[in-house]
């Protein structure tokens, strides 16, 4: 049986390559608003994980080695920017669209078709392929927004996001103890409205603690690429906003979102 998200990961894949398709040479060396990245880094980041992805499907054999030498190069102070740049340097935007979308449709059907029960290495402890697959479509989805506000393009979102909406829920605890603060309550209830227009709750109703909204604010939060205070959301309660301040639904070490005004897609 194969797992939904993975078909979802190819439907994010393919929407955000036909924006990719409309770019001009100028447009991929132009930085966006996410740490100056390019289309061009952002693809590449994308492609790279996505290899750096078919290597722990491989085993923790093929992926020890690999990942050593990454987080060792990172410990020296090579960001993922400057890894991809050197990793894939030379590559034209229309080659490289071409090698993330065959690389990325490679790596979900082994996903897809992977035991759902399997453990994957990562950096840091395995994941299960569902929530292995779910962080790649997290990351296809949230850095695409870069680019579609790069180019002021409209974006049709799908109830597929519903697969960040709930990693952004169940990262309410985890968003404090990464930032080694105390977990200041129980998790606010969340009410979202999604594309379809379908309600999607989480957690005990709760009139004093919630977040009400529209889904896609809610995603565009939890994956810092909103400032909560540019979204629509309805925060209600100290535990609510305090959650949503800082919200980050993805692993590594604590990011702050984007100062408010500063990445709204205007």
């Amino acid at each position: 049986m194969t797992l939904q998200v993975s078909q979802d990961l190819v439907a994010e894949m393919q929407a955000f390559g036909r924006l990719l398709e409309t770019l001009d040479d100028k447009d991929w060396e132009t930085p966006t608003l996410f740490m100056d990245w390019t289309p061009w880094d952002v693809v590449a980041h994308l492609h790279y994980f996505d290899l750096v992805s078919i290597r722990a499907l491989e085993g923790h054999e093929k992926f020890a080695p690999f990942a050593k030498d990454l987080v060792k190069r990172m410990g020296q102070g090579e960001s993922a920017a400057v890894q991809t740049r050197v990793e894939l340097a030379g590559v034209t935007p229309s080659e490289l669209l071409s090698r993330w979308q065959k690389t990325c449709a490679d790596m979900a059907e082994q996903l897809g078709q992977s035991d759902p029960k399997r453990r994957l290495p990562w950096f840091g402890p395995d994941m299960g392929v569902q929530m292995f697959t779910t962080a790649r479509f997290m990351e296809t989805w949230a850095h695409a927004q870069a680019v579609y506000d790069l180019k002021n393009a409209p974006r049709e979102h799908a109830d597929r996001i519903k697969n960040i909406a709930a990693i952004g829920v169940r990262t309410f605890g985890w968003t404090f103890v990464n930032r080694k603060q105390e977990v200041p309550g129980p998790p606010p209830y969340v009410k979202l409205i999604a594309p379809s227009g379908a309600v999607w709750e989480y957690n005990e109703p709760n009139d004093e603690e919630c977040i009400e909204g529209d889904a896609v604010d809610f995603c565009l939060t939890v994956t810092q690429v909103r400032n909560v205070k540019d979204t629509s959301l309805s925060v209600k309660g100290d535990v609510a906003n305090a959650w949503m301040d800082i919200a980050q639904c993805f692993a590594g070490p604590p990011v702050d979102p984007p100062a408010p005004g500063y990445r709204t897609g205007n």
